[in-house]
């Protein structure tokens, strides 16, 4: 692991740092916030997931997490969005390839050699984080925006001993059923349909619900509502009699100034549920 940079931040330390990732076989960066109370021992850990066109720098400098979390005390981890460099498969739209790996381990050419984003969020940099940075590994959240949040709601349902907590800001709720989702999952996981739904949020929370309870996000005001498809998750979230805060913000949009406005309640929400 190479340090990029250390800043302080809010009494604790933000920094960047890159490695040598073999799950998605290239160079890896990815960001880590350490509060105040990091210096004294292990703290807990909430892991946020970008969206689209991100990386690990978006809500780093943007989402405003720092200050909440050295409130509480918990320790922060922004990977990257995607597998980077010359080498990996790209392509000319915005929501695939590069800054669009979904938080899957894509299983067609020419995605399948690098885009191993699941693998690489779950088991390696959660390995590499919990060996160099002091937090807890039975204490860790996850939350995300946009694709992000999908990632954030699909790894911790598949994933339940990962995770002790679960929000989402504006997450593509129902992917299979969207066109950011059908687009990407068709290239990345082919054709085969059946192999799509353990990828769905909203079909994963009606199959099998969460251990605990989810806090989600969502402006009313909107710009992707068609291609997010909250209502789907809502229901499903109500179908499987999942305990769930689901809010409706009026007059927020997608963008990261609706994150920053709720930011301390999420943070709030892990810290409640981590400590």
């Amino acid at each position: 692991m190479e340090i990029k940079s250390e800043n302080a931040s809010f009494g604790g330390v933000q920094g960047v740092y890159t490695h040598a990732a073999t799950s998605t076989d290239c160079e890896m960066t990815f960001a880590v916030y350490l509060p105040p109370q990091a210096s004294r021992g292990p703290v807990p850990c909430l892991w946020y997931l970008s969206g689209l066109t991100c990386t690990h720098e978006n809500a780093m400098t943007k989402a405003g997490l720092q200050e909440h979390a050295a409130r509480r005390g918990i320790a922060l981890v922004f990977p990257d969005t995607s597998p980077r460099g010359e080498g990996v498969a790209d392509d000319d739209a915005y929501d695939l390839g590069k800054g669009a790996g979904f938080y899957v381990n894509a299983t067609e050419a020419p995605w399948a050699a690098h885009y191993r984003m699941y693998d690489y969020v779950l088991t390696e940099l959660r390995a590499l984080v919990q060996a160099e940075f002091p937090v807890l590994p039975d204490r860790q959240g996850i939350t995300g925006h946009s694709m992000g949040g999908h990632g954030a709601i699909t790894l911790a349902l598949r994933n339940p001993g990962a995770y002790r907590s679960l929000s989402a800001f504006a997450p593509i709720a129902n992917p299979t059923a969207s066109d950011w989702g059908r687009k990407q999952l068709t290239a990345y996981l082919g054709s085969d349909e059946s192999k799509w739904t353990g990828h769905d949020s909203t079909l994963l929370v009606r199959d099998a619900g969460w251990k605990g309870d989810i806090l989600v996000d969502q402006g009313a005001s909107d710009q992707f509502l068609d291609l997010l498809k909250p209502e789907s998750l809502s229901a499903a979230l109500a179908a499987s009699r999942t305990p769930s805060v689901f809010r409706m913000q009026p007059g927020y949009d997608h963008s990261y100034f609706f994150v920053q406005s709720f930011a301390a309640d999420h943070v709030d929400w892990h810290a409640d549920r981590l400590k």
